[in-house]
């Protein structure tokens, strides 16, 4: 007879998610809401992107009190796509803490990087329409928004009971600024690391934010990991399983208790190299509480690609993915 393949290990720590709203309002009937403030959140000037902290008004619409941190909303951009149809909307992190920008839950934010490129076929300039759009708005203009979406990527309903791992790249920080300003609000006194990675320091986003509040915050610990640079106190480039495996003394404690929980968010392929790292640094006992990995994996992490997530490696409920 075969082997039986061994029994998956009980996964212990598994979260109760916060229970959400959605779809409260649909594409098909978006509402109006206002800009109130925009601003550029890279180094002005020097970062290889443009990125902006656009502020919403939902006041008076579905969505007022009715978002929670890590959930997204939608912009319906005006005119018509080269087929003559009206554009269809674009899904945007909210950056929020779940009570809002002003603490009365009128007020969304979103960060948004200006799509800018060039048609490889022939060489003409292409920009994103709705980046560009959001972008491009003033205080006081008008914006149609649906939403909000999403049920996965948000913190416990008891978020005191568990410590957390956040890892981001680029505009996928959006969901851990809401989070973290939920955590800050709610007394959280446990352990809370993120791990931010850009290409150059100029790239990193909400910066002087996240370090004012790891300067006041015992239970908050900011990393950074610079892909195409080097810094005063990272002597190579690293990307943000490098950072991962470079603090693994520090991480590994963390990550060991059954409280710890993982959340990714960002630029999709970013998730391999974290898995890979945790597959190779944790101790057998705990990686197996965050990945089941198929017999029919490779068993070296580095012959993992994309195709196998989650058909052969599997993350565990403790992790929560969010990548485009």
């Amino acid at each position: 007879m075969p082997d039986t393949p061994p029994a998956p290990p009980e996964i212990r720590g598994v979260p109760d998610l916060t229970p959400v709203q959605q779809h409260l309002v649909s594409p098909a009937a978006p509402v109006t809401a206002r800009v109130v403030s925009t601003r550029i959140c890279t180094a002005a000037r020097k970062a290889a992107g443009f990125v902006r902290h656009v502020e919403i008004d939902v006041a008076g619409t579905p969505l007022e009190k009715n978002w929670t941190a890590g959930q997204s909303f939608g912009v319906v951009p005006p005119g018509t796509d080269e087929k003559g149809r009206p554009h269809k909307l674009r899904l945007y992190s909210i950056a929020s803490p779940t009570k809002g920008e002003t603490g009365e839950g009128t007020v969304l934010a979103t960060t948004v990087k200006r799509t800018i490129d060039e048609h490889w076929d022939h060489h003409t300039l292409f920009l994103g329409v709705c980046s560009n759009y959001l972008c491009d708005l003033k205080e006081g203009d008008e914006v149609l928004v649906t939403g909000p979406v999403g049920k996965r990527f948000v913190l416990p309903e008891d978020p005191h009971a568990h410590d957390y791992v956040f890892f981001a790249t680029g505009t996928g920080i959006a969901p851990f600024r809401g989070m973290l300003g939920d955590l800050s609000a709610a007394g959280y006194a446990g352990h809370a690391s993120l791990v931010m990675g850009a290409p150059y320091r100029t790239d990193l986003l909400y910066d002087s934010e996240l370090r004012t509040l790891d300067a006041d915050h015992a239970w908050f610990h900011y990393r950074t990991a610079i892909s195409r640079e080097t810094t005063e106190n990272q002597p190579r480039p690293m990307y943000v399983q490098d950072r991962l495996e470079a603090d693994a003394d520090e991480l590994i404690g963390a990550l060991s208790s059954d409280r710890a929980l993982i959340y990714v968010c960002g630029i999709a392929g970013m998730e391999l190299g974290i898995l890979r790292t945790l597959w190779t640094i944790l101790p057998p006992t705990v990686r197996t509480q965050f990945l089941n990995i198929s017999p029919d994996a490779p068993e070296d992490p580095a012959l993992w690609d994309r195709k196998m997530i989650p058909r052969m490696i599997k993350p565990s409920k403790r992790v929560m993915l969010e990548v485009y």
